[in-house]
């Protein structure tokens, strides 16, 4: 299998090469379309190699983390390259997502460095890289693309991505968010200072339906001894639920009593009895066992 596979790449690599050298040679549309069928021919050469995609992608963040550390000059060259070894890893694994979003990091930090406006194309190719990563895993660069329609004051799809990253869960802290030099446009709205309040909230607390049984896939009771949560406003008094000015909200419901073994065969006995009257008590029974 690997040595047809090896074979059949060949031949689509030769193809692909052959037909660039045709699109060289062409001009318009003709040129364009030989091109395009080219690149798919190198795609399907290297797609589906994880280990070169992994290697790619472990490059491309280690040279993303060196420029951080460098000057302005050095830097420009290593978040290039990082950007590069991003984009061929994506080439060879479409869905690596460690890829899709460093990729547009180091195009933020990128324009950053450079000090372009929020409308240049850097930040365009950052929202391309952030918006595949969506693409990939729904919520994991939605915090990204809200940095990026701040700096571009698009609040309202800044205030939907913030709410769709919290929902997801890739919201970054709040003291994070608060010196964020990417929001600092919104910073001030209502909107933003309503959404900061609802994070700090923190999530509803979940109610638990004591109706509701769960089973396991054996059919035992999971949620037997489970008890509704309550709210940090309720209090619970001899199983009566109280609010906080003491009004009564739930009272205990009385448990069945459980029948023993033995009150059970007798109560069965009596009920067999009354609809049968020849039928033998439990007491009689017993009698003829002792008896004998």
């Amino acid at each position: 299998m690997a040595l047809f596979d090896a074979y059949k790449n060949k031949s689509t690599l030769t193809a692909a090469i052959k037909q660039t050298a045709k699109a060289r040679a062409s001009e318009g549309v003709t040129a364009d379309q030989l091109f395009a069928s080219a690149y798919e021919g190198f795609a399907e050469v290297v797609e589906g190699d994880l280990v070169r995609g992994e290697a790619l992608y472990n490059w491309g963040f280690s040279l993303l983390h060196q420029a951080k550390s460098k000057t302005e000059d050095d830097s420009v060259k290593l978040y290039l390259s990082a950007i590069t070894k991003f984009s061929f890893c994506l080439l060879v694994s479409p869905n690596h997502l460690g890829a899709a979003i460093d990729g547009g990091v180091a195009y933020m930090d990128l324009a950053r460095i450079l000090e372009v406006n929020a409308d240049d194309e850097l930040y365009d190719l950052a929202g391309e890289f952030f918006e595949n990563s969506e693409r990939i895993q729904r919520g994991s660069a939605a915090y990204n693309l809200a940095c990026i329609y701040a700096l571009r004051g698009q609040s309202e799809a800044c205030a939907e991505a913030l709410a769709l990253s919290k929902e997801c869960g890739s919201l970054p802290s709040i003291d994070d968010m608060s010196t964020d030099s990417d929001l600092a446009k919104v910073k001030n709205a209502t909107w933003f200072i309503e959404f900061i309040e609802t994070v700090k909230a923190g999530p509803e607390p979940v109610i638990v339906d004591d109706n509701e049984v769960i089973y396991d896939v054996e059919g035992n009771v999971l949620n037997k001894k489970k008890k509704k949560q309550r709210l940090e406003t309720e209090t619970e008094v001899d199983g009566v639920i109280y609010d906080v000015e003491g009004n009564v909200l739930e009272k205990a419901q009385p448990e069945k009593a459980v029948d023993s073994s033995e009150e059970k065969i007798e109560k069965e006995a009596v009920d067999s009895s009354a609809s049968n009257p020849e039928a033998e008590t439990i007491a009689e029974v017993k009698t003829k066992v002792v008896d004998e």
